[in-house]
């Protein structure tokens, strides 16, 4: 038996997962996000899903064949970024225009930073914002199940007055107006089971996250029945399991992803109060993105005997 000492550098651990195994397992956990969508708006949630895969997907080969690089649409990226598009718009919205949105994510934020593991932002995350900032009518038009008409026919749940008329089991069930996959809340904590008993995901910032909004709303509304609504309201749900926690625009540390959980409930409870837009996770996911960097920095771990250089001299100097 071999027993020498093979000095190399870090990591020392390795894990047998890939990035497509992990695009693999996002998608399984995406999946009932895309059958709640189905079963609550009808057939063409699906054709909006199956555009923008086939959008994203064809997007990424072109280019790359363009510009003569390796084609990486194999990891299955590009699909978890054309479903993840496809949940953020509503069942209506013109192909043309989700398609400029495909565009927007797999080319510009994706592909012009480099691919995979480059990009600053979410590139669904910034493929929605652009689509809401150029074609607002179309982002704002939903569509609702024959059940939520009555109470729900103009407005989306956070855009309801009076809260308290609510009922908290279409909300979780989805039974109200909005974007694809922020309706029901059911599917996203289907998915969440599924990313972390996979290990594909930490706990730790849906947690974050999702808690202390439910906290800021508890304390505004002093009522536990209004904190509920506004965690499962609009796309705090979906963008907590399926954005907030992606790799590369995520906190590497379990601090960093705590701080960068309750960081973002700050932001998007701050917009949803005292903005004029009634939903603010995309552009709290958007502005937190810019800050993990800095979030990375300000809690990397100590690696095991490091002593900081001033320590180090005062130390010496004392001897």
């Amino acid at each position: 038996m071999d027993t020498r000492l093979i000095v190399s550098a870090s990591p020392h651990l390795r894990s047998e997962e890939s990035t497509t195994s992990l695009m693999a397992n996002v998608i399984v956990a995406l999946t009932p996000c895309v059958v709640a969508s189905a079963i609550i708006f009808g057939w063409r949630a699906l054709l909006v899903t199956a555009v923008s895969v086939i959008a994203c997907v064809g997007f990424e080969w072109l280019y790359c064949k363009l510009l003569k690089k390796p084609n990486p649409i194999g990891d299955l990226s590009a699909v978890v970024t054309g479903i993840i598009l496809a949940m953020n718009v509503p069942v209506g919205m013109p192909l043309g225009q989700l398609i400029v949105g495909d565009l927007v994510a797999i080319v510009v934020v994706k592909q012009l930073f480099g691919g995979i593991g480059m990009n600053f932002a979410n590139p669904a995350l910034v493929g929605r914002i652009v689509l809401f900032v150029s074609f607002a009518n179309s982002m704002n038009t939903f569509v609702y199940p024959d059940a939520a008409v009555d109470q729900l026919s103009s407005a989306t749940p956070l855009k309801v007055a009076d809260t308290s008329k609510l009922s908290l089991l279409d909300l979780f069930m989805g039974i109200h107006g909005g974007v694809l996959g922020e309706t029901c809340a059911l599917a996203c904590v289907l998915g969440l089971i599924y990313l972390v008993a996979t290990k594909t995901i930490s706990i730790a910032i849906p947690a974050s996250y999702i808690g202390s909004v439910f906290i800021f709303y508890l304390i505004s509304t002093h009522s536990l029945h209004g904190a509920l609504v506004g965690i499962l309201s609009g796309g705090l749900m979906f963008g907590a399991v399926y954005m907030a926690t992606d790799y590369v625009t995520s906190p590497f540390t379990l601090k960093g992803k705590l701080i960068y959980g309750v960081a973002l409930g700050i932001v998007t409870f701050a917009i949803r109060e005292w903005g004029s837009y009634a939903e603010g996770v995309s552009f709290a996911l958007l502005f937190m993105n810019l800050w993990v960097p800095f979030i990375n920095d300000w809690t990397r771990q100590t690696p095991y005997g490091y002593v900081k250089p001033a320590k180090k001299a005062k130390e010496g100097a004392g001897k």
